[in-house]
């Protein structure tokens, strides 16, 4: 949609006085933003969604469809694939009545230990700016504006709001700014600024906002903050952050006015925010006379094979030994389903995107489903039922009022007396379906009827003074003061608080909490149970034994919540505790093993040599269970390859901390090299690279050709003939890689240029065409502050993986507009130096 030009929004901006341009500037609410009359604006609603748009409420009666994980999404290297998933994101939107959809999120896999990882596409800036690319152009196609996010350097989720990350300038431009330069040439309608500092400035005030964001790269949308991200008055307001969200409070609500009229943030600053707000109203029809707005739609059967399609197109088959994938059913006479995964599917990371889907299918209802008529499932957990406490839901609880599964929640006054009550599905509740307003006191009440009798530990999530009793009986009572400034901790997912009581089976209890209402503290209340120990011992030789009488045995591992989440970082990459154990046990037992991962980001796996199939599921969606059967049984092919390098152990990672120093800094010391170009420097083998990945069938590299020469700053093309050796058709991505040896900059061993995928049948080749920018051949030159190529000769190699390129061809960049002499003092590093460090 072409934006609206300045002759199109100033008569507008002349219809406004300045307590109204300034107004306009803070939100009026957590997900809106103010309309003005004078000239027909309405509010703009916006939502969180990289894998579903969940709309303005928190509450899990409004469902979402919901997507694989981003990693996943970039797991499949199928940008079409990724403009039908952002066209279906648009369509969710608009039935939600969202219009500015918060993604794609944009940052890099610096280390694996990222809390947040799974909500972020790649290690690589090529792939993850593709990608969210791809992304963009699918969500806008609907008329919904995408949000670039967290610009810039918010790649860890330790001390995010105030972390100050230190980089380069080479870094900075070559690698973390790299993807949002390619969402803004996408068009790009919003991009949201991130919590941290980068070089000392935190962002929402950060001059990198203008230079290189709206200046240089041309960046015409509007620039919203992270929800409370705006923290100054001054610094941020005369910077070219655009929008304070959330509202009605901000330090912009509170001063600006007042700084403008003092002169103190000039008037075409505001002009310029306001502006910009008007010209994403404008995209998607909500200034000016109400038209009808596109709705892309798509049956309910065609979503949800979208969405299945997938989960088999971002599936990474990381080993196959002896062709054990995949499994022909009428070979099988029974499959033994193993692992807590295996029906507790993680299918999306925890935190601010959370979304409530309407349905979810787990591993083994899909293999149930593949295999029905044709051979018998057998399931065993392998590990006792976890000890930490999950909200309650409608399988073991009932309203105490209605007598419908599920729980009561109420809003008290100071005297206990009833402000509100409402039914809901879950003990999990971040916000009632009404506003607080005068109320000190959320209860969360339920009848419960547990399954085993023993020790029941229990739970309450929230801040404040906080009481639960079991039966009649408390069993918690205290005050817990709020800790944390982080939004997602104090309005998402608040720390849980317990207390234990011993219960019968079958006997029906009701279970009270309350927690009490400051200022500052939310609403979010968690009521949550986790049943009495279970045997380790039993659970295990249960396994072992289902696998041994089955012919193949499947085994689901993969992370938890808190293991895996926005807010916090890991400290292992070791999957939670029991779960290795499980997989050597299983794999003793049967020889046919197949391993298939469910996590976010990559996992150590130090049994992996010794399955023979292992498989990496990432958060699937909501099709899990039946687009995972398609892959298991050969009905489509594994399509995914890795977009992270994967470790066998993770004291082996080059690059690993998360965790700013004393002085509150964390610095980027390792510079360009991270991922693939980290282990490349290192001279550590990892146990699978970047972009591998197996399909059902094999390919051998032929021949690479590409042009003897280019001229700086011109595209190319490089062809890849490579050949289906195996016996089925499959997709080949085909990568290229740049090197260069002898250079007077700093670069890494060889990083990612360019890829095409191709299909082919058994015997028959085919010729991946990699078109590479113009901009692949150069480097960042901080004295010149641009891009530059250094003349002289570079070498290409093309293959499956970072770690596998068969094929070389060398290339002479010549000499051209933007080109320096070699080892002219041109501003770049020198004899394997960087740039200083940003101070």
């Amino acid at each position: 949609m072409a934006a609206m030009t300045d002759e199109e929004t100033d008569p507008l901006l002349d219809k406004l006085d300045a307590a109204q341009k300034v107004r306009l500037l803070t939100g009026a609410s957590t997900w809106r933003t103010y309309g003005e009359e004078a000239v027909g604006l309405r509010p703009l609603t916006l939502s969180d969604g990289p894998a579903g748009v969940r709309g303005e409420a928190w509450d899990e009666r409004e469902t979402s469809l919901v997507l694989p994980s981003p990693t996943a999404l970039a797991a499949s290297w199928d940008e079409r694939l990724l403009t039908d998933l952002g066209a279906l994101l648009a369509s969710e939107a608009r039935r939600k009545g969202v219009d500015v959809l918060l993604a794609p999120t944009l940052n890099l896999h610096r280390s694996p230990l990222g809390g947040r990882h799974f909500e972020c596409f790649s290690e690589d800036p090529l792939l993850t700016g593709r990608t969210g690319a791809a992304l963009i152009r699918g969500i806008q196609s609907g008329g919904v504006a995408a949000t670039a996010k967290h610009f810039v350097g918010n790649d860890a989720e330790t001390d995010r709001l105030h972390v100050d990350v230190r980089m380069d300038e080479r870094t900075l431009h070559e690698v973390y700014l790299a993807p949002f330069e390619e969402a803004v040439a996408a068009g790009v309608w919003a991009v949201m600024s991130a919590y941290n500092k980068v070089a000392g400035v935190t962002m929402s005030a950060s001059p990198l906002l203008e230079h290189p964001l709206k200046d240089d790269w041309g960046f015409d949308g509007l620039v919203v903050s992270d929800w409370g991200g705006v923290r100054t008055l001054l610094d941020a307001a005369r910077s070219g952050q655009d929008l304070a969200m959330p509202g009605p409070d901000s330090p912009w609500a509170a001063g600006l006015l007042a700084a403008l009229d003092q002169g103190l943030v000039s008037a075409d600053a505001v002009d310029d925010k306001v502006r910009r707000l008007l010209r994403l109203a404008g995209r998607v029809g909500a200034l000016g006379p109400a038209r009808p707005v596109r709705r892309p739609v798509l049956a309910r059967d065609a979503r949800r094979a979208l969405l299945r399609r997938a989960v088999s197109a971002g599936a990474v088959l990381l080993r196959n030994e002896g062709g054990a994938l995949p499994l022909d059913p009428a070979g099988l006479g029974s499959v033994a389903v193993i692992g807590p995964h295996a029906t507790a599917v993680r299918i999306q990371g925890g935190g601010s995107a959370e979304v409530f889907p309407e349905h979810v299918v787990t591993p083994l209802a899909g293999i149930e489903r593949a295999l029905d008529g044709v051979a018998d499932v057998t399931y065993r957990p392998g590990l006792p039922p976890s000890d930490r406490p999950e909200p309650l839901g409608r399988d073991r609880t009932r309203d105490p009022r209605s007598g419908e599964p599920g729980v009561l929640v109420r809003l008290l006054d100071g005297r206990g007396a009833e402000l509100h009550a409402e039914h809901r599905l879950s003990g999990r509740i971040v916000e009632p379906s009404v506003p607080a307003g005068d109320a000190a006191l959320v209860e969360i009440r339920a009848l419960f009827r547990p399954a085993e009798s023993g020790v029941w530990t229990w739970a309450v999530g929230g801040w404040g003074d906080i009481a639960l009793s079991v039966d009649g009986v408390e069993v918690l009572s205290g005050t817990f003061p709020l800790d944390s400034d982080d939004p997602t901790r104090v309005h998402v997912a608040p720390p849980l608080h317990t207390g234990r009581a011993e219960l019968a089976a079958g006997r029906e209890v009701e279970v009270v909490a309350r927690r009490s209402l400051a200022p500052g503290s939310g609403v979010a209340t968690v009521l949550a149970a986790a049943p009495p120990a279970g045997d380790a011992a039993a659970a295990l030789a249960g396994a072992v034994s289902a696998a041994r009488a089955a012919d193949v045995a499947v085994v689901v591992v993969g992370t938890t919540e808190q293991s895996e989440s926005e807010g916090h970082d890991r400290e292992s990459l070791d999957l939670p505790e029991g779960q290795d154990a499980l997989v050597r046990a299983v794999a003793r037992a049967n020889p046919r093993t197949v391993v298939v991962v469910n996590a976010g980001g990559p996992v150590a796996l130090p049994w992996h040599s010794r399955v023979p199939a292992l498989l990496l599921a990432w958060f699937p969606g909501q099709e899990a269970g039946d687009g995972l059967a398609d892959v298991l049984f050969g009905r489509t092919e594994p399509g995914g390859r890795l977009p992270t390098t994967w470790a066998a152990a993770q004291h082996d990672v080059p690059v690993l901390g998360t965790a700013p120093g004393a002085d509150g800094r964390l610095r980027y010391e390792e510079g360009p090299h991270i991922g693939y170009r980290a282990w490349l420097r290192s001279g550590a083998e990892p146990a699978y690279w970047f972009g591998h990945g197996l399909g059902y069938t094999g390919w051998t590299y032929e021949e690479l050709t590409a042009p003897a020469s280019v001229r700086a700053g011109e595209p190319f093309d490089v062809r890849v003939r490579v050949r289906n050796s195996g016996r089925r058709r499959g997709r080949e991505v085909v990568q290229i890689y740049l090197a260069r040896t002898d250079s007077a900059v700093e670069r890494p061993v060889r990083r990612l240029i360019g890829y095409a995928a191709v299909e082919a049948d058994p015997g028959q080749s085919a010729v991946a065409v990699v078109r590479v920018s113009g901009r692949a051949l150069a480097h960042w030159a901080p004295r010149r502050g641009g891009w530059e190529t250094e003349p002289g000769g570079f070498t290409l190699l093309g293959g499956g993986s970072a770690g596998d390129l068969p094929l070389t061809a060398g290339l002479t960049a010549q000499a051209g507009p933007d080109s320096a002499g070699k080892g002219s003092d041109n501003g770049s590093e020198h004899n394997g130096e960087r740039s200083p460090l940003m101070l």
